[in-house]
């Protein structure tokens, strides 16, 4: 039934190929997806400063959620859907490197899987692109670090580099596809940083994140798509760093006059901060004396946007376009690393809703829902050996909206330059390096002398 179940929905794909990518009335259906980046980077965190137990650790992670077999029902998923622009979040490239002096090698490319895959099932998406820059937006990444972030894979590490260890890390992005069709009528494409980050290791290892955003002519309307991946990660008793980020997002779109977009992961669930009482808080923001837990049922007017990016985002004027975030049924975030069943963190499973798409400027909202949110039924599930898993740890949102009849294109939102890497960091990374060398010598210096009798 799970064959039949794909075929028919690649068959209603194709039938929607045959019309045109933004259909009739001003109308155009968007679909935002969190493609996870195949490895669960908490408790890869909490192996630190084993760096090369963390490494493997992710790597092994990597390949349990094999994204080679998740693309293709992900694809489908778009076949069937078929929607004019999509935002992708986690967009990942897995990079590798043999040595201290050796270029960085792509392993994995997440985006360029996604692709192959739409294209073979007739659907062509492409990067949104203009006068030579296109909507991605490098953000969280965790580099190889020679001699540190070592991982093991013979198989795949022997054909590319010669040898079975070499040291890895990720890159993941936030990335706007268009229909290839329309892709000439794209006007213009940005990327941006926020200027609030995390550091999870002074010196070393700062998450940044940004956002990608292209003005699209729809009908001759133009309009902005962005596409975000606010922070999850934050500091009890502080306002996290997403609300901060979202403040940003908020002031760069702010003087918008044009029809405006906004999708993505805002790791923010309209009930953050939660009380601390609540047994499916698992790792969201929970009350603190700067962040007031959230009363129950809020709503635009009631809601206390201090430590929340989706009241800030309601309360500035956007449209959640839905389907209801107060409703369990539409919660889009739960399932374990691996993808095979739900996080067992939160005993009611999947508790969260993360995922929106945000509008503005806009004429009517056309109807929205969830895909990827059924485990372990639904066509877009996959075989991971015996058992049944997710094509990504969130459910996805489409949602298809009214243009109005004209606009005019708006200047593009602020620049905001990503923060290079510092000499400080340079040289931890370097103490760092030589730090775990003599630690890994030292041990093999160990096993290596006799035993005392």
């Amino acid at each position: 039934m799970r064959k039949l179940a794909v075929a028919f929905f690649m068959i209603l794909g194709l039938m929607a190929n045959a019309v045109p990518a933004f259909a009739d009335d001003n109308q155009v259906t968007v679909m935002t997806r969190n493609i996870y980046l195949g490895a669960d980077v908490g408790p890869a965190m909490k192996l630190l400063p084993n760096f090369s137990t963390a490494a493997q650790f992710m790597w092994d992670q990597v390949h349990k959620t094999d994204f080679s077999l998740r693309a293709p029902k992900l694809a489908a998923e778009i076949v069937a859907e078929h929607p004019d622009v999509m935002a992708i979040q986690e967009a990942t490239t897995w990079v590798c490197t043999p040595g201290p002096f050796s270029k960085k090698v792509v392993v994995y490319d997440f985006v360029e899987q996604l692709l192959e895959n739409t294209k073979a099932l007739g659907a062509e998406y492409v990067l949104a692109s203009h006068d030579g820059k296109t909507a991605y937006n490098e953000g969280f990444a965790i580099d190889p670090i020679a001699m540190v972030t070592m991982a093991h894979d013979p198989q795949t590490f022997m054909p590319m580099f010669g040898k079975s260890d070499v040291a890895c890390g990720f890159r993941i992005a936030d990335v706007l596809l268009v229909r290839a069709d329309h892709a000439a009528d794209v006007l213009a494409v940005g990327t941006t940083e926020y200027t609030k980050s995390y550091t999870i290791i002074p010196t070393i290892m700062t998450v940044h994140r940004g956002y990608s955003w292209a003005d699209i002519s729809i009908h001759g309307v133009p309009t902005r798509f962005v596409t975000t991946h606010l922070e999850s990660l934050f500091d009890s008793g502080k306002i996290p760093p997403a609300k901060i980020q979202t403040d940003q997002l908020i002031k760069d779109l702010g003087s918008a006059t044009m029809p405006l977009v906004v999708m993505g992961d805002f790791n923010s669930d309209p009930r953050d901060p939660r009380p601390s009482s609540d047994p499916n808080l698992g790792a969201q923001p929970a009350q603190s004396d700067t962040c007031r837990a959230q009363a129950p049922n809020p709503t635009s007017a009631s809601a206390d946007a201090t430590c929340s990016p989706y009241w800030s985002m309601v309360q500035a004027g956007f449209t959640d376009l839905g389907p209801d975030a107060t409703q369990s049924a539409n919660y889009s975030w739960g399932y374990t690393a691996l993808l095979n069943g739900t996080d067992p963190m939160r005993p009611a499973g999947f508790t969260d809703r993360l995922d929106y798409v945000f509008t503005k400027n806009v004429v009517a909202d056309n109807g929205a829902h969830l895909v990827g949110n059924t485990w372990p039924n639904g066509y877009d599930m996959w075989q991971c050996g015996a058992q049944v898993c997710a094509p990504t740890d969130h459910a996805g949102v489409v949602a298809t909206l009214t243009l109005p009849a004209s606009a005019i294109q708006d200047s593009a939102p602020p620049a905001h330059k990503p923060i290079p890497i510092g000499f400080w960091k340079i040289i931890g990374a370097a103490c760092l390096a030589f730090i775990m060398r003599r630690v890994i010598r030292r041990r093999a210096e160990r096993s290596r002398a006799p035993i005392a009798k």
